[in-house]
């Protein structure tokens, strides 16, 4: 960024002073706080480098504990597979730059192939568990997988059917697939270790090295590349904020395939020699509590749907003594979607997760780009998305015209900086789409910048319904309807109206017992607290909101459901 010509404002942070650039009239974008500033410098070296680095001083510590499958590992073990697997694929023609694909639910072996193409320089393709088989085509063409690791299936989907299906079609060359204990994978884990400084010796910090999925709510989805240097720096300074050390064990029950858990999730806690604790192939709420409780967790990971599904279960075995001892818990990170403030309220009074941190960032920003402090005011940590991220700018634009904004003012977010994506694979339009000549990343998201750093997100672009001709954003309303006593969850959309061309519609899960709620009780709970235009015109209550494999509300669904539960088809 160019130097501006006034005297640069400065705010608080936990590595000294970041400074806020101003044109002289309003503070337009800050800089992530710099090794001038105080904060460590950005890590140059491979995922590979780094775990050799902690494997030398942590050999005897936990790496992974696996509840469900009953296996724990120290660093050594751990690393005694990876090169194992790592030199069963040399040998079996693999090389840096090759695509291996891993199609699995969270378990151990998942961790062990991860860390086995990042050591040599293969770029991992995480496929979705819940794929069928018109999206496991696509993806397996769209970035030519050489070979793949799978389960052999989940819930109903057959993965071996599926698999032999998709390399009968042209443009798929899938010359390999290893299923997880099967006879090949055990030969695999026992076939013995190659010298691999060969492979090694030339992989650069920023080469490709994973490639991620976006959720694909409305078309295919796009592949986010991401290079060792976006991965493993973003992981670690969340984890620097975090206060990580080789002390925390963290349970994580988000999927392994999404960024969110593979990034700040395994990476960010092996980085810095921690344990990574498995609760279950796919998330419990009662599973991962009893996670916590036994393997004595101090941090714990979720979207706001797990935390509240957490908390309901909590509430549910309150009146029998609750068996779930939560006093080792810490820390941990909500995000992934937008974090309501009772939850977080919840989560920090209720689950012992004192020092929890809000995250918020994008599959194609590694993901991180802003995150709450431990030592900021209580009611900045439950009410923003924090400050943000080391080394990264930040700055709210018009969306239509990109003028840069000033503080206090709503427009889209941008950021730019080492998290960037290199770019979507083989999709250079789309790519141009989303990152501007100048690196900015488009967000979609919608918020502002207050005077001394703190972000709000009120919502996305493509969320944001018009009544009226007034825009308004579902998670200003959604975080009012939350404080309703009966309410677990709540969204918020968009349903037409031939008046003022939308009307708003609110989908509630409440508590068990709670009376079904209606359009008269919400209009009276909001009565003198939310603007007029903003209470719901329609109410409708479920047992559940249609989920993507990360655990993010598809409301895109719930548009396409409202016409039928309305009675309107």
């Amino acid at each position: 960024m160019n130097p501006v010509a006034t005297a640069p404002k400065t705010v608080s942070t936990p590595y000294g002073t970041a400074f806020l650039a101003d044109d002289g009239t309003k503070l337009a974008h800050v800089i992530g706080v710099g090794v001038d500033q105080g904060a460590p410098p950005l890590r140059n070296e491979t995922l590979g480098q780094n775990l050799e680095s902690v494997v030398k001083r942590f050999p005897d510590r936990e790496a992974i504990v696996d509840l469900y499958a009953d296996v724990r590992m120290s660093y050594r073990e751990f690393f005694h597979k990876v090169q194992a697997v790592a030199s069963a694929m040399v040998r079996a023609g693999y090389s840096k730059g090759d695509r291996v694909g891993i199609w699995a639910t969270n378990r151990w072996e998942w961790i062990v192939v991860e860390y086995a193409c990042h050591y040599l320089g293969i770029v991992l393709v995480n496929i979705n568990p819940a794929y069928r088989q018109t999206e496991l085509n696509y993806v397996l063409e769209k970035v030519g997988v050489k070979g793949v690791f799978a389960a052999r299936r989940y819930k109903d989907s057959d993965y071996r059917t599926m698999l032999l299906e998709a390399s009968k079609q042209r443009g798929i060359n899938l010359s390999d697939v290893v299923y997880f204990g099967s006879e090949r994978w055990n030969e695999l884990l026992d076939g013995g270790i190659d010298d691999l400084s060969a492979h090694t010796a030339d992989l650069d910090p920023d080469d490709p090295i994973n490639i991620q999925f976006t959720s694909g709510t409305t078309g295919f989805p796009k592949g986010a590349t991401l290079s060792h240097k976006n991965i493993l720096n973003n992981a670690y300074f969340t984890g620097e904020i975090l206060g990580y050390t080789e002390d925390d064990r963290v349970c994580i029950p988000l999927p392994f395939f999404h960024t969110f858990g593979m990034g700040l999730g395994i990476i960010g806690t092996m980085a810095r020699g921690g344990t990574v604790i498995i609760a279950s192939p796919t998330f419990k709420a009662r599973e991962t509590l009893m996670a916590v409780h036994s393997a004595r967790a101090t941090a714990l990971y979720g979207v706001p749907t797990m935390f509240i599904a957490c908390l309901e279960e909590m509430h549910d075995q309150a009146e029998y003594g609750s068996p779930y001892d939560l006093s080792s818990l810490r820390t941990g990170i909500m995000g992934g979607a937008s974090c309501p403030t009772k939850t977080m309220n919840e989560v920090m009074e209720k689950m012992n997760m004192t020092e929890v941190t809000i995250c918020f960032g994008m599959t194609e920003t590694s993901p991180t780009s802003t995150q709450t402090r431990r030592n900021s005011p209580t009611e900045r940590r439950t009410t923003t998305v924090g400050q943000v991220s080391p080394h990264v700018e930040l700055r709210v634009v018009n969306p239509e015209t990109e003028e840069v904004l000033g503080r206090n003012e709503s427009g889209e977010i941008q950021v730019r900086g080492y998290s960037v994506m290199k770019g979507y694979w083989n999709h250079p339009e789309k790519t141009a789409e989303a990152i501007n000549d100048d690196g900015w990343m488009r967000t979609g998201d919608i918020g502002q910048m207050d005077d001394e750093g703190y972000v709000t997100v009120t919502g996305r672009m493509k969320d944001m319904l018009i009544r009226g001709g007034e825009n308004i954003y579902p998670r200003e309303i959604e975080e009012f309807l939350y404080t309703h006593p009966d309410v677990v969850d709540v969204q918020v959309i968009g349903v037409p109206d031939d008046r003022y061309g939308e009307e708003v519609m609110a989908w509630f899960i409440l508590h068990d017992g709670a009376e079904s709620l209606t359009v008269d009780d919400v209009a009276e709970f909001c009565h003198g607290k939310l603007a007029r235009q903003k209470v719901p015109r329609y109410v409708h209550c479920v047992d559940s909101f249609p989920l993507t494999s990360s655990g993010k509300v598809r409301k895109v669904d719930l548009r396409e459901m409202a016409p039928k539960v309305l009675g309107w088809v």
